[in-house]
């Protein structure tokens, strides 16, 4: 009866992942609890999972792969290796699929994929070739690049826990990167020879305006704010001093806005001052010593320095390392169609008072106004720039009813904390694979040890940055498909199925068995996460090995890259889903290119495998 019930819930639980009507994470909890209620599993049982550490591994390595994408690292080194191409379209082609492939041997293909996307859209737009050109490409790479590393990918760690759960060796950090190095040439070269046949080339296809808002840097850039930014030196006999900024009516007398004001603290034992900066509003107060960052035309600035006694100082970071920092940005918001700010005037609105944040700057059909903007009456579609606090600029984000902010504010506040980090972020990146390579520490402290560091250096802003990274769909899903596998083992299902597997396919020795649990694992696999797939069959191909006698490892090792083909499908894969709606595909254009893929590495990974892994 439990073997029955066994079998139930598992095919529930398969056709509900294959539907994908509700979330994966969800239904690999429903199926723990039906395991619980129906007494196959003990509470203990179904909630071991989440103590093992897999799980704590895989949470780890995404607040590792965050301070890499944070400080700006993964990104740097994309676009160095991307100027090398030049003119020569097939050079970038591979050039990109090698550096993709390379960065996601140390972080997760979901991330390889978001902090490459930008960069490809840009670079092919630059060129003038389709993003779609290259994007379904980007995501196939970033799958192989799970092969590289024992990190790169939630399979491989699945399997070389089994391998140490029933006794055997691990699975060294690069013990399969022969497995991953063949995959990738193989990979890129199909992927370079279909390329102008089987990828689609209409760039009407592509939705880069919908996907890819404005960054600070970008915004700052458009609305020319480098050229209209100063900075000035208060001295001690300057007549601005202990005026609050209210009084002093410096837009309508002047044009301009005082940006932020770095000021050093003078509070306690004056041995080491600290300086810190602040947004000015209308209460600001100006102190001797105080440096001030002001927007405005040339003309109006001068005005404004001769009248107060100020002295003027040459910006020499450059205005974008001023007015983007870590506490202090910048933001355009789009006002919504039934915004209650249409039709009333910037002075009405009581922005500052209201949201403690200046705007700066107005675009209007295409026309930005920098100055005399009190006056002006706001319109349905036009954009407001703000400044001021990123948490000030990330709360004005959830008034969705009168303004939507374009981009993502705590995205831009985390990197603009970890910038200058990139080199840290290297170093710990080394160091970790370094600990996990010479095996100092368990796989999963290595881990711990390199997420730790990547906060406590600053690459991540703070902790809420660091679990804000972490795909806790994933991490559940691991932590509750885990024990399906005892459920299985419990009422002898696992011996039912490698049995079965055995009676069909043995005849043909361990070579038939392994091209039978391949070829299941890559079937569900284009409908199930990759995560789920090496839960499922690691114990089925474990069981059959040991039963025909042959290497687990052959198995475990057959069973990761199985799980790692997810090409025929756009739901198969997060990364597939991810360039779907950018790139303008449609679901018979991963079949198309997807299937004739699939088949290739198929022939190749059943000659590769037992190559490298003997039975």
């Amino acid at each position: 009866m439990q073997l029955t019930l066994t079998f139930l819930i598992l095919g529930a639980t398969i056709f509900a992942f294959m539907t994908n009507r509700v979330r994966s994470d969800l239904v690999a909890i429903v199926s723990l609890l039906a395991f619980v209620i129906t007494d196959i599993l003990t509470p203990a049982e179904a909630l071991a999972g989440f103590s093992n550490s897999v799980v704590l591994m895989i949470a780890g390595l995404f607040v590792v792969g965050a301070g890499i994408l944070r400080t700006g690292l993964a990104g740097m080194a994309g676009k160095l290796l991307l100027k090398w191409s030049g003119d020569s379209e097939l050079k970038l082609f591979v050039l990109l699929l090698v550096i993709v492939g390379s960065v996601g041997a140390f972080m997760s293909n979901t991330g390889t994929v978001a902090l490459m996307m930008p960069i490809v859209v840009s670079i092919a737009i630059s060129i003038k070739e389709s993003p779609s050109k290259f994007l379904l490409p980007l995501s196939y790479v970033a799958s192989l690049s799970g092969l590289i590393t024992l990190i790169a990918s939630p399979p491989n760690l699945i399997v070389s826990q089994l391998l140490v759960d029933r006794g055997y060796d691990k699975l060294g950090f690069f013990e399969i990167t022969p497995i991953g190095i063949v995959g990738m040439i193989v990979g890129i070269t199909y992927l370079v020879l279909v390329r102008n046949i089987l990828l689609p080339k209409d760039k009407s296809r592509t939705q880069t305006k919908a996907g890819y808002k404005l960054s600070p840097k970008k915004i700052i850039k458009q609305y020319d704010l480098g050229n209209r930014l100063f900075k000035m030196h208060v001295p001690e006999n300057s007549e601005i001093i202990d005026i609050p900024l209210a009084e002093l009516k410096l837009p309508a007398k002047y044009a301009l806005c005082i940006m932020k004001i770095h000021r050093k603290s003078h509070e306690g034992i004056n041995l080491l001052p600290m300086t810190f900066q602040e947004m000015a509003g209308p209460t600001s107060v100006m102190h001797a010593t105080d440096e001030l960052y002001v927007q405005g035309e040339e003309a109006d600035i001068k005005r404004f320095v001769a009248d107060y006694g100020l002295k003027m100082e040459e910006l020499v970071d450059g205005a974008e390392d001023e007015l983007v920092s870590k506490h202090l940005g910048i933001a355009e918001v789009l006002l919504t169609p039934n915004s209650s700010f249409i039709n009333e005037t910037v002075s009405s609105l009581g922005f500052r008072e209201k949201y403690n944040l200046n705007i700066i700057g107005i675009n209007h059909k295409g026309g930005y106004k920098l100055q005399d903007m009190a006056d002006h009456k706001l319109k349905f579609g036009d954009a407001i720039l703000v400044q001021g606090a990123w948490d000030e600029i990330v709360l004005l984000a959830r008034e969705t009813q009168d303004v939507v902010v374009v981009g993502q504010p705590k995205e831009h506040a985390s990197i603009a904390a970890a910038t200058g980090k990139a080199g840290i972020a290297g170093v710990i990146m080394l160091f970790m694979i370094g600990l996990m390579a010479f095996e100092i520490f368990p796989a999963v402290i290595s881990v711990m040890i390199g997420a730790v560091l990547m906060i406590l250096t600053g690459c991540l802003r703070n902790m809420d940055d660091a679990y804000s990274h972490m795909n806790f769909e994933s991490i559940i899903l691991v932590a509750a498909m885990l024990p399906m596998a005892t459920a299985l083992e419990k009422t002898g299902g696992m011996v039912i199925l490698s049995n079965g597997i055995i009676d069909t396919l043995g005849g043909y020795g361990p070579y038939g068995v392994l091209i039978g649990i391949y070829v299941l694992t890559v079937i569900f696999g284009q409908f199930i996460s990759n995560t789920a797939t090496a839960v499922l069959f690691a114990p089925i191909a474990m069981n059959a090995a040991i039963a025909m006698d042959a290497s687990p490892t052959t198995f475990m090792v057959g069973v990761a890259v199985a799980a790692s083909m997810a090409f025929a499908t756009p739901i198969s894969s997060p990364t597939n889903a991810l360039v779907m709606t950018a790139g303008g595909y449609k679901f018979m254009d991963f079949v198309k290119i997807g299937v004739p893929l699939q088949v290739l590495m198929f022939i190749v990974m059943m000659l590769a495998v037992p190559f490298f892994f003997p039975f």
